[in-house]
């Protein structure tokens, strides 16, 4: 499509403006080829004639729609020219008050000059990892960027900080270098990035003066290699500078200052350390008055100077030097006021006893006499000889001011090398970045020498810049493989050639300094000889010849030649100098060394490069005669190499550049000047680089952002599944020019306004849509007031019609009456013939019907007798053919069963005539009978508890009849007494029968008595009227005081309630804030603790390293301590470095003041930990108090100790003596046998040793059964023993020859193994099923109460019914109710006997088995055998161990246990497979062994170990969630026990009889429950830390970036900082992907056995993690802030409420963390228009802060042009609605907040005596006790 084709009417256009310099206007009509004039309307409301230039024919340009306006990227816009460039950087600074934006790799930071709440922690780390598109254009941003790319490209980086003076270049540069100490932190705690810091101050007050333009101009260059390890952290820093402003200190133009220190200087001179200085008033000097400013609005020099000396010592410049300092700029400041007379024209003196020179040469330590005479007299040397000659007044002060500056320079040189010394590192550097912070393009009315460094600097710069922007297009071009044409840009290598090449103006400056007689005018004279008409950059002004113009890249600047040669020369006389160097002060001497040895930034020679990093310059001794030469060189040499050297850093670098502008030139905040900013755009390469970005192709899509964008204008047939070839269909059908774009590799490019045309075509197709959508709905709304007065005729016409009707009703009704008579004859003629008719119709139906129903049935009966005649004969014939087939097989198998049975009863009695073969069968059915008679047993204990539950249910239920009984009698009592109360009432009646005959009788008698009352009556009444007024007015009274008195006790309740809540509030606050002080406290401890021992491992390295050689360590030194005190570490800190001090000052100095600070911090955190230790000592001692009473308890304790001990020894000498016997047959059996199989390597004798060894254990488990089964072994050895030794030989040896096949017995072994397993499973299912039937009888136990009340509430309503009925119906109700129970009562015992006889019959069926069990093998035993020994089955009684709930270790085996237990136990390996907390169980299990041996050391050294090991575990493995949530729930769990078995009634409320008889006795472990506490709290919070790190890459992609609902917020145009794609490609995290995390965390927490409160304290922390960091980049990225993108964060955050419903986690306050997100969603989303919108708004967002609000207002954008921007006005109208509000001024939330945490008391119902240690574990050295 041609460009002329977009010039339609009402499009929009921007042209020339000589005030606003750029004006937009609108096309009245098309544009058609050929027309001169353009008819335009201006946005004033004037029309214009716009004339085109009849030689370009060039028409203005276009504006960009207004959908991209305010974008990040300028090279996002669609036409890119100047005046688009301007209107979105105005549109952006001025209405929504962002002051940086993207220009491709650039990024333009326009100044404030307003301070701005974007630079704190919060935002640093909200930019800290994030993708530069991805965020709001900031300073940040491009730092991180560099950041990145120096980790990732290990290649060196450099931002460039460019501008004029006053635009915010050393802000910038500041904030960069915050942005690097903030997210690198330092390799040692050296505090170095503090140091970098604190650099600025320094340099500031040395080299920032106040001008015109700035109140802080830098008036120097400056480069800062920031230097960092392999692990990226930083570990120094190297300064250079470039070109001090030296002339400032001697002249200040008007309303201009000199450089700080000065000032700060006088305005501190009351100090009594500053008397000897003798300053005074800034207005007293000479140096500092020459400005008429010498005060700074808002400034406090005294304050700055503070700060100043501060630095000074942070860096490392002692207080001697700090005022040797001091003592060189006074020296200066009273040299200034040096003043000269002249005696004639040649010569001049100083007054006698001058006082500035005086004090000048005190401070400086000189000979007052011999400086006198040398500032008025000068040494000339010739060949020959020397004179001595004086100089005038002039030529005298020139020399004063020459050598002021010359100290000042040398100073600002010294100081600049101790800073560097003071941030260098002894630790290699790796990488570096780099921040160069240089004065911009500068041009004044009169331009000198420093103007023309300033703009060769530039020019270089500027050189340097266009290559690199040409090469990153060159790159991008050809990765995405399109065609590379080339472009053209503007080369300034002219310029910098007529600068310095040779016969360059540098080269003749250099040429003229060197002559005797050189002038500024030869040298001007000799510029125009060679550069004039020959170089067209250099041109000559008209009324000057001592003058000359450059054409530089930005401007024309015109120079002046006078003082080039004296500032090019730098001179001064080295008379002076010399008698600065003899002076007494040490310091001024150190001034004025050589060069080699006074490291001078701008005559530093440059070293090798490498290719990371970049070594500082390091001194060199070199010949005299160089030195003498190398000081001759020029000021301007000296920049040119030092330009040259920075070039040359700059190409090895990757660089970044931030162009600085400044918005006008009054410092008036968010003042936009056009002029201004289009001069420094044009001179900083901004335009430049849109440009080169407009001459190829600047607006790039990937396909895919394309195809969201751009699906309204395709057709559904156009949609491929292929979307490459999809974009390539449309566009080659909506674009025909194919020169307009390019198919890349992965993004389709489009030249300059292609964009705009398809958005155009958008726009059109929506508004098209948009007016089909209005049509149908205003088609609609006609017709609903179409209906609408449809209806209301309708009724009008009803009403009419109506009266109408009623007429003609009266007519009808006339009529009727004929009618009706008529009507009513001829319907009684017609009913009878009616009638007559039906009656024989009627017969003749019912008749036929009749005969065929008859015929249909005998039809039926037949088909059915037939079909039962062949069912009985098919069934017949198939049971025949069943019964001959049957008899056939079980014949045939009763033949070969018979062959079978034969052929094995053969084998059987081969086998049974062996004693080998009885012996085994003895050896396995023995075992077998005693298992099974064991299982008898516990099948009738089982049996028992059955027969003992049933017995108490039925009780139960004999009880509950009973009580049905007695009511019912009591029913009956009360329907007695019922028919009672009637009787009564009978007599009750006649009595009243007679009282009414009395009555009528005494009324006679009241009649007479009422005249005589009537007199009375007529007096009383009066008074009863009177009495009664006076009592309805003491009744109102009273009424009044009561309601006095209710409302003054109602307020007063309020009040109190109120006061109440909010006192509970304000100390659950209180109690919040101290445990989160607490809390923090600990993890600042935490954090000492560890970097402490990482200084304790890098000192003892530090301490070994040196030494060749292995040194061996003191092998009684251990990782155990004696006891987990925190005391203990404080004094190794104390000590170690002591120790270690000798060796370091050797090799590495250190920075004794951080132990000084870490051994300050470690005893404040002592202190506090020790006061509210002792506040629970205070609680404690309360608690101990009341259980003074219990003194006898311990006594009683004792008893039992020792009854128990008594015990335990006889135990274990019956233990002994089976001990001995088990050894005594052990070496009878190997006796008795033959050596070779008995050898210990012998198959046979390892199966013995493994029986001996089980029937060992199972001795020392079970004590009792072993005295039973000792004398079984006896009577059996007894049995077996031969009557000869020879036989018996044979035979044993025989019998360990079959032994000898392992498969056969592992085989029989396994068997009954599988059988015992069988056995018992069956057994346990059964009980578990009788355990339910007698849970399902207690529920329906409890039902029936529940029923039984139920009956008596209903009972008690009947009983207010009539007596008659009432009886009736209870006792019908009642009885109905009982026999209901009776029934179901009678059905579940039935149940239960039906069970109880089942169970018996299997104790049968299994008594059975056992029996032919015992007959087999009394079978397979020899007659002979059975007369010798009689064999009876063995009955065992079984009896299980009364466990303690104790493990019993060693003392030596701690070490082994703390290593199996805690140090090698994997979360995701063996731990999987556990009881939860089984760790905490088994350590408690040791701690209370330890108690109940009352061993102190025992149990501190295991506390203190298992601490130590689970920090340890922590530290190795503390980045892995599974074990951090492992040991937390364990610690917590250990923590719980701990006070559960505590012994302290608080803790016992929830523990069984056995659990309480398990507490410990003889320790309080209250401290170590303090202590294990504070470890749950910092294991807490690295868990947070480490979900954290595991969600945060997923938050943002997964609730902001992807499109969750697919279609709803299109892809804007981006500009070269591509943003991250909401499109959902492999690897980028969506929502699925954090809601699966969540539950991966919740499963693993659950999986651990955490306490439910905690699962909820940590999703909480979680949730508001997720919610912060996305608000927080909400609020940052200017992208996001859209009515679509509202929905999509609205949308996922009902899913992570649901989420929270489907875990019943909704009370767990985490869907309250996420509401500033859900406002803030919702405030994009509602209407931003009217007032009512606004206070709306206002009482909405009450979780977000005035600045949040306003933030998201102003970041509001539109994605579609139907949607509009919020006006300033509402965002003003909004601020004065909020300005009330008392809220926090910080705009980000804090993402690093953590909860304050809370362990509620957890009690276990796990019994210890029931825990079993798996094998899996190891600890098989512990043993139950």
């Amino acid at each position: 499509m041609a460009a002329s084709e977009l010039y339609t009417k009402f499009a929009r256009v921007w042209i020339p403006d000589p005030e606003e310099v750029w004006k937009s206007a609108e096309l009245l009509k098309d544009y058609k080829p050929g027309d001169k004039v353009l008819l335009l309307h201006l946005e004033e409301g004037k029309d214009l004639e716009y004339r085109l230039d009849p030689k370009t024919n060039e028409l203005p340009h276009l504006r960009n729609p207004d959908i991209l306006v305010g974008e990040n990227d300028l090279t996002a816009l669609s036409y890119l020219h100047e005046p688009a460039v301007l209107h979105n950087l105005r549109v952006r600074f001025i209405d929504s008050k962002l002051i940086y934006t993207y220009c491709g790799i650039v990024l333009v930071a326009i100044n404030p000059y307003e301070q701005l709440p974007i630079y704190g922690e919060d935002i640093i780390n909200a930019y800290s990892g994030q993708n530069m598109g991805d965020m709001d254009p900031h300073i940040f941003a491009v730092a991180e960027e560099a950041y990145k790319q120096m980790a990732r490209d290990e290649r060196n980086q450099s931002i460039i900080v460019s501008g004029e003076s006053g635009a915010g270049k050393t802000v910038s540069a500041k904030y960069a270098m915050r942005y690097f100490a903030t997210v690198s932190g330092s390799a040692s705690e050296a505090n170095v990035e503090e140091k970098v810091l604190a650099s600025n101050p320094i340099m500031e007050s040395i080299g920032n003066a106040k001008t015109t333009r700035n109140d802080n101009s830098s008036r120097f260059g400056k480069y800062i290699e920031i230097g960092f390890d392999k692990r990226y952290r930083i570990i120094g820093a190297n300064m250079r500078t470039y070109l001090l402003e030296k002339s400032r200190v001697v002249f200040q133009a008007e309303e201009e200052r000199n450089y700080h220190i000065f000032y700060q200087l006088c305005a501190s001179a009351k100090l009594p350390e500053f008397k000897m200085l003798r300053l005074g008033n800034a207005n007293n000097f000479h140096y500092t008055k020459q400005g008429g400013s010498p005060v700074i609005e808002g400034v406090d020099d005294a304050k700055e100077m503070a700060h100043t000396r501060q630095a000074c010592t942070l860096l490392g410049i002692s207080e001697s030097y700090q005022m040797g300092i001091f003592r060189i700029l006074a020296g200066i400041l009273h040299l200034g006021n040096v003043g000269f007379t002249s005696r004639d024209s040649d010569s001049c003196t100083i007054p006698p006893k001058h006082e500035p020179l005086s004090i000048f040469c005190d401070l400086m330590g000189v000979d007052y006499d011999e400086m006198c005479h040398w500032l008025c007299h000068r040494k000339l040397a010739t060949a020959t000889e020397t004179y001595i000659k004086p100089i005038s007044k002039l030529q005298a002060t020139n020399a004063r001011d020459a050598l002021a500056k010359h100290i000042y320079a040398k100073l600002f040189n010294w100081i600049v090398d101790h800073v560097n010394q003071a941030l260098h590192s002894a630790v290699k550097q790796h990488s570096f970045i780099g921040v160069l912070d240089i004065y911009g393009f500068e041009t004044f009315e009169i331009n000198s020498f420093e103007q023309f460094c300033i703009n060769y600097a530039n020019e270089k710069l500027q050189q340097q810049f266009n290559m690199h922007v040409f090469k990153l297009e060159q790159e991008e071009y050809m990765k995405e493989q399109i065609p590379w044409t080339l472009i053209d840009f503007y080369d300034n290598q002219p310029c910098i050639n007529l600068i310095e090449s040779k016969l360059g103006i540098l080269d003749l400056l250099d040429e003229d300094c060197k002559m005797p007689k050189g002038t500024d005018d030869t040298w001007a004279q000799k510029l125009y000889n060679t550069h004039l008409n020959k170089c067209a950059l250099f041109e000559k002004p008209r009324l000057s010849n001592k003058a000359f113009i450059i054409q530089h890249f930005a401007d024309k600047v015109e120079y002046q030649c006078e003082g080039f040669l004296e500032k090019n020369k730098d001179t001064v006389f080295e008379e002076q100098i010399k008698v600065l160097k003899s002076s007494k002060f040490k310091m001024l001497p150190e001034l004025f060394q050589d060069d080699e040895k006074a490291i001078s930034p701008t005559t530093a020679t440059s070293s090798g490069r490498t290719p990371l990093t970049r070594t500082p310059a390091k001194p060199t001794k070199g010949r005299p005669g160089q030195m003498a030469k190398e000081h001759k060189k020029t000021v301007g040499h000296q920049f040119r190499n030092s330009l040259h050297l920075l070039m040359e850093t700059l190409n090895a670098t990757t660089p970044h550049y931030v162009r600085c502008i400044k918005p006008n030139d009054f410092k008036f905040p968010f003042t936009f000047d056009e002029k201004r900013a289009v001069q420094q755009l044009r001179a900083c390469g901004v335009l430049e680089t849109i440009r080169i970005s407009a001459a190829g192709f600047p607006s790039r899509w990937t396909y895919q952002e394309f195809f969201s964008r751009y699906r309204v204008l395709m057709k559904q047939k156009d949609v491929l599944s292929d979307r490459k070839q999809t974009c390539k269909n449309v566009l080659e059908k909506l674009i025909l020019d194919k020169d307009k774009y390019q198919f890349g590799k992965t993004k389709i490019f489009f030249r300059a306004g292609q964009v705009a045309y398809l958005e155009k075509l958008r726009a059109d197709k929506l508004r098209a849509a948009c007016i089909r959508i209005q049509k149908i709905i205003r088609g609609w709304l006609l017709r609903k007031k179409y209906l609408r007065m449809r209806r209301a005729a309708i009724t009008v016409q009803r009403y009419v019609r109506g009266y109408q009707a009623r007429c003609y009703a009266k007519f009808l009704r006339r009529t009727r009456a004929a009618t009706v008579i008529q009507k009513y004859w001829r319907m009684y003629v017609v009913r009878r013939r009616y009638k007559i008719r039906r009656t024989a119709t009627v017969v003749l139906q019912s008749y036929l019907r009749g005969y065929l129903a008859r015929n249909r049935y005998r039809k039926i009966l037949r088909e059915h007798k037939a079909v039962i005649i062949q069912k009985w004969v098919r069934g017949w014939l198939a049971r025949i053919h069943y019964k001959r087939s049957m008899h056939a097989v079980i014949y045939l198998q009763c033949c070969f069963r018979r062959m079978m049975a034969k052929r094995e009863l053969k084998k059987l009695k081969i086998e049974a005539r062996s004693v080998e073969r009885y012996k085994k069968l003895h050896i396995g059915m023995e075992n077998k009978i005693m298992q099974l008679q064991r299982k008898v047993d516990e099948q009738n204990k089982d049996y028992k508890c059955l027969m003992e539950k049933l017995t108490t249910l039925e009780g139960i239920y004999n009880s509950e009849t009973e009580k049905l009984r007695s009511d019912l009698e009591r029913l009956q009592l009360s329907e007695e007494e019922a028919k009672i109360a009637t009787g009564r009432v009978l007599s009750l009646q006649q009595e009243i029968t007679k009282l009414r005959k009395d009555l009528e009788q005494t009324r006679s008698e009241k009649k007479s008595i009422e005249e005589h009352a009537d007199r009375y009556k007529q007096e009383t009444e009066q008074l009863v009227s009177n009495l009664k007024e006076e009592n309805s007015s003491l009744k109102q009274e009273k009424e009044t005081l009561n309601r006095l008195i209710v409302e003054q006790a109602k307020k007063m309740t309020e009040t109190m309630e109120k006061k109440l809540v909010e006192e509970t509030k304000q100390l659950e606050l209180d109690l919040n804030d101290e445990r989160l002080r607490y809390q923090n406290l600990l993890n600042e401890f935490s954090r000492l603790e560890e970097r402490y021992d990482d200084l304790k491992e890098e000192m003892t390295l530090m301490v070994n390293v040196p030494k060749p050689g292995h040194k061996r360590t003191d092998s009684t030194h251990s990782s155990n301590e004696s006891e987990y005190t925190f005391s203990s570490e404080i004094a190794e800190t104390e000590d170690i470095p002591l120790r270690t001090e000798e060796p370091t000052e050797k090799k590495v100095p250190l920075d004794m003041s951080l132990f000084l600070k870490l051994q300050k911090r470690v005893t404040e955190l002592e202190q506090e930990k020790q006061v509210m230790q002792d506040e629970l000592d205070r609680k404690e001692e309360q608690v101990l108090r009341s259980k003074a009473k219990e003194e006898e308890r311990p006594q009683i304790r004792g008893a039992e100790l020792e009854y128990e001990s008594l015990k335990r020894q006889e135990l274990e000498s019956e233990n002994k003596k089976l001990k001995n016997e088990l050894n005594e047959l052990r070496k009878a059996l190997s006796e008795k046998s033959a050596p070779e199989v008995t050898a210990p390597g012998a198959p046979a004798y390892r199966v013995l040793m493994e029986q001996l060894t089980s029937v060992s254990e199972e001795l020392d488990v079970r004590k009792e059964e072993v005295l039973i089964l000792r004398s079984q072994l006896v009577s059996q050895k007894e049995a077996i023993q031969p009557k000869n030794t020879m036989t018996d030989s044979t035979v044993l040896l025989e019998d360990v020859q079959k032994m000898k096949d392992k498969g056969e017995i592992a085989q029989a072994y396994i068997g009954l193994k599988e059988t015992n397993r069988l056995l018992e499973s069956q057994l346990q299912s059964q009980k578990r099923s009788h355990e339910n039937e007698a849970e399902a009888l207690r529920g329906e136990i409890q039902s029936l109460k529940e029923e039984n009340n139920r009956q008596q509430q209903l009972l008690a309503q009947n009983l207010q019914l009539p007596p008659e009925a009432r009886i009736e119906a209870s006792l019908q109700h009642e009885i109905t109710r009982l026999t209901n129970e009776n029934l179901d009562l009678m059905e579940q015992l039935e149940k239960q006997d039906k069970t109880v006889r089942k169970l018996k019959k299997q104790l049968k069926v299994f008594a059975k088995k056992i029996g032919e069990l015992e007959v087999g093998q009394m079978e397979n035993i020899s007659p002979g055998q059975i007369i010798d020994e009689p064999i009876r089955p063995v009955n065992i009684p079984r009896k299980e161990k009364d466990f303690q709930g104790m493990l019993e270790y060693k003392k030596d085996d701690e070490q082994k246990l703390v290593k199996n237990l805690i140090l090698e136990l994997k979360p995701r390996g063996v731990a999987v497979n556990l009881i939860p907390g089984l760790p905490a169980y088994i350590l408690f299990m040791c701690v209370r062994h330890a108690d109940y041996l009352n061993d102190d050391q025992k149990v501190r050294s295991l506390l203190t170990s298992t601490i130590n090991s689970i920090k340890k575990v922590l530290k190795k493995r503390g980045d892995d969630f599974e074990t951090v949530s492992f040991w937390l729930s364990n610690t917590c769990r250990f923590l719980h026990c701990l006070k559960q078995y505590s012994g302290e009634e608080g803790f016992m409320k929830h523990n069984t009889s056995r659990q309480n008889e398990h507490c410990l006795t003889n320790f309080d472990l209250a401290e170590y429950r303090q202590v294990l506490s504070d470890l749950a709290i910092q294991i807490y919070q690295q868990l947070v830390r480490v979900l954290e790190n595991i969600l945060q890459p997923m938050i943002v992609s997964g609730m902001l970036e992807h499109e969750t609902i697919q279609g709803v917020s299109g892809v804007k145009p981006t500009g070269l900082r591509k943003r991250t794609s909401s499109i959902a490609d492999e690897g980028t995290y969506t929502l699925d992907s954090i809601l699966r995390q969540l539950n991966s965390f919740h499963s693993v927490m659950c999986q651990h056995g955490m306490d439910p409160e905690l699962i909820k304290q940590v999703v909480k922390q979680m949730f508001y993690i997720v919610g912060a960091i996305t608000l927080n980049n909400l609020l940052l990225r200017k992208d996001m802030c859209s009515w679509s993108k509202g929905m999509q964060i609205r949308y996922n955050v009902s899913q992570l409420e649901e989420w929270l419903r489907d875990k019943n986690l909704m009370n767990s306050g985490a869907k309250e963390t996420l509401e500033p997100l859900i406002q803030a969603a919702q405030l994009l989303q509602v209407k931003k228009k009217t007032d009512d919108d606004a206070e709306a708004i206002c009482s909405m967002c009450n979780a977000l802060t005035t600045a949040q609000i306003v933030k998201v207002l102003n970041l509001y954008t539109p994605v579609n042009e139907f949607e509009e921007r919020v006006s300033v006005s509402f965002i003003r109208t909004i601020q004065m609605r909020l300005r009330d509000r008392k809220d926090s001024p910080q705009l980000l939330m804090d993402a690093k907040h953590i909860f304050p945490v809370t362990f509620p008391f957890n009690p276990s119902s796990l019994a210890l005596e029931t825990i079993q240690i798996p094998a899996s574990l190891g600890l098989g050295f512990i043993s139950r006790v």
